[in-house]
């Protein structure tokens, strides 16, 4: 069964393959050596079948986990011995790493408390059902308890202790934010795991490495994107100051080129106030508790 889902996401034209947690050992195998054979990636979860045996997960042409709690779910104390023996065996398996750091902060924040999502100002480009299953329907909140605050507060600090780890050894880390998880917003959430990469040990050149140029070399697509190059595609961001010497300055964007097309910064700027004010005026026209009602 799963090498006739390789082939059918194969002929409906996708990129690469997810495997997720619920897999079984000889599904998740025949997956991989599948997608393989069609000539796509695979990258996703390690499956809670290895459970005991993590080192059997990494066969060849795994490509990527995503994300570090994949990694910290088979450490019982989070220690530096098994960030080490982690990055190993992503590294002799030639297995990159998404870390997604900004998934795990955001859920850390949101076992303290829920004005973590009220504060967020990017929340007004959310769509307003999506605001309300994360302010009403927020299981983050709801099961919050001290102990398992204070869990992922320290599953927090040993991914960034993965993520300086990885890098020392050699493992090549791409971004990724795992968008759409509460509090974690589509685009915003690129520029906040730029940050988290940096202070977790990468450079600034590494982290928009991670972002461009690493990610298209992984997708076997960067002689079309990635890079600025004669002849690849014109999807360009221009910023008003260096990233280079603050990678805090992703965020001072002049414009963006799409597709060859020119938007300036008051062109962005109203785009994102018309999404907000739209967002705005149907937010009582979205209740996520009220929906969920209805379909039951």
């Amino acid at each position: 069964e799963g090498r006739i889902m390789v082939r059918i996401a194969k002929a409906e034209g996708y990129d690469f393959i997810k495997v997720y947690s619920k897999l079984n050992i000889e599904t998740y195998n025949a997956i991989i050596d599948e997608a393989h054979k069609q000539g796509l990636k695979t990258i996703g979860h390690i499956p809670n079948a290895f459970e005991g045996k993590l080192e059997q997960a990494f066969i060849p042409h795994f490509g990527m986990v995503a994300h570090a709690e994949e990694f910290s779910k088979h450490s019982e104390n989070f220690s530096i011995d098994d960030a080490q023996k982690f990055a190993k065996i992503s590294k002799d398996n030639g297995t990159y790493l998404s870390p997604t750091l900004t998934t795990m902060v955001c859920i850390a924040k949101q076992t303290h408390s829920i004005d973590s999502i009220k504060n967020l100002t990017s929340l007004k480009y959310v769509h307003p059902l999506i605001q309300s299953k994360w302010l009403t329907a927020n299981n983050y909140v709801k099961n919050a308890t001290p102990e398992n605050a204070t869990y992922f507060d320290n599953m927090v600090k040993f991914h960034f202790e993965l993520v300086k780890t990885f890098k020392n050894a050699g493992v090549p880390i791409i971004a990724g934010t795992d968008a759409g998880v509460s509090g974690v917003v589509a685009g915003f959430s690129l520029h906040d795991e730029l940050e988290l990469l940096v202070q977790a040990g990468l450079t600034p050149q590494e982290a928009l490495n991670s972002a461009t140029l690493l990610s298209a070399q992984w997708l076997g697509i960067d002689k079309q994107i990635g890079s600025i190059e004669t002849g690849k595609f014109a999807d360009l961001i221009l910023l008003d100051k260096n990233p280079l010497t603050d990678i805090k300055n992703t965020r001072k964007i002049a414009g963006v080129f799409v597709n060859g097309k020119w938007l300036d910064k008051k062109k962005l700027n109203f785009m994102l106030a018309d999404l907000a004010k739209r967002n705005t005026e149907n937010k009582d026209k979205f209740d996520w508790k009220t929906m969920m009602s209805k379909r039951k």
